[in-house]
């Protein structure tokens, strides 16, 4: 496979997520726990760095992780897929505000005006009034939980950056992120359930598949490839997810929903293409 195929199919297993979960018998608990085993499994099978000596670094990284997938599986067993991955992809305006606190690095210009149509997007969410459904039973929680995953995930984010500084393992994070996920979730998830063959199938799906492999795939293509390719093809992951739960579910998320959506797809598209068209133009704003 080529790098550009790899990051495709990377994003094209993230987006069956918001289905599959919803497709599981497994209460959200006790399929969190399973999922995250199975995906420490994968991580820890197919990178053989995530098998390396974890540090007190790696923990408290793992920890923002651990609380990111928790809550995506609340979140998705909620409200629709495509509020829940939408909501998610609102972390860059939460990257905004930690980043300069936690990292020492400052917004430029194009940041706050990104982050000004992201704010719109997410402000939509809570403002429409998507009707529950089967697969959606509380849409306000699980819009909630979401835009609160879209926090967590920005912590990961900035602390994969702090990690990548200082030569730590950010697939050590992961690993660590998914053990204590999966150990937690346990607890919460008692008592469990046999379920059925079709259940226990989806999450050992989830977690090998929809987790732990996309991430060798980006692990070897990554850096292969120019940072705009690989964030464009990731969006294909929102695009699709929605898509999935339409197919599978008949799940249609409200209008406001999709014009949100809508807005923080096309502000991270629109400032990707900026950012390689205008790389100078990024420099000398770095600190506006």
């Amino acid at each position: 496979m080529t790098p550009r195929s790899k990051v495709v199919a990377a994003a094209v297993l993230f987006s069956t997520g918001g289905a599959a979960i919803k497709w599981c018998g497994f209460a959200a608990w006790q399929l969190a726990a399973f999922r995250a085993a199975f995906a420490l499994i994968a991580i820890l099978t197919l990178l053989p760095e995530a098998r390396r000596a974890w540090t007190w670094r790696t923990v408290i990284v793992g920890f923002a992780y651990a609380a990111t997938t928790l809550l995506y599986v609340q979140a998705n067993k909620h409200t629709t897929a495509a509020s829940a991955i939408f909501l998610q992809s609102t972390s860059p305006l939460f990257i905004l505000l930690l980043a300069p606190l936690l990292l020492g690095e400052h917004a430029t210009r194009r940041d706050i005006a990104q982050m000004a149509a992201m704010a719109v997007g997410l402000g939509l969410f809570f403002l429409g009034s998507d009707r529950p459904s089967t697969t959606a039973p509380n849409p306000a929680l699980g819009n909630t939980l979401a835009a609160i995953c879209a926090v967590t995930w920005a912590f990961t984010v900035i602390g994969y950056r702090w990690l990548a500084a200082r030569g730590a393992s950010v697939a050590g994070a992961a690993a660590s992120g998914n053990l204590m996920a999966s150990l937690f979730a346990l607890v919460m998830a008692q008592p469990l359930v046999a379920g059925r063959p079709v259940d226990w199938a989806v999450v050992a799906f989830l977690g090998i598949f929809q987790l732990g492999i996309p991430y060798l795939f980006l692990a070897s293509a990554v850096p292969r490839l120019r940072a705009l390719e690989v964030a464009l093809f990731l969006l294909i992951e929102p695009v699709l997810n929605p898509i999935w739960a339409w197919l599978v579910h008949g799940e249609r998320p409200g209008p406001a929903a999709l014009i949100g959506g809508a807005l923080i797809l096309g502000a991270t598209a629109i400032r990707t293409i900026l950012d390689a068209r205008f790389p100078r133009q990024i420099e000398s704003s770095a600190h506006a």
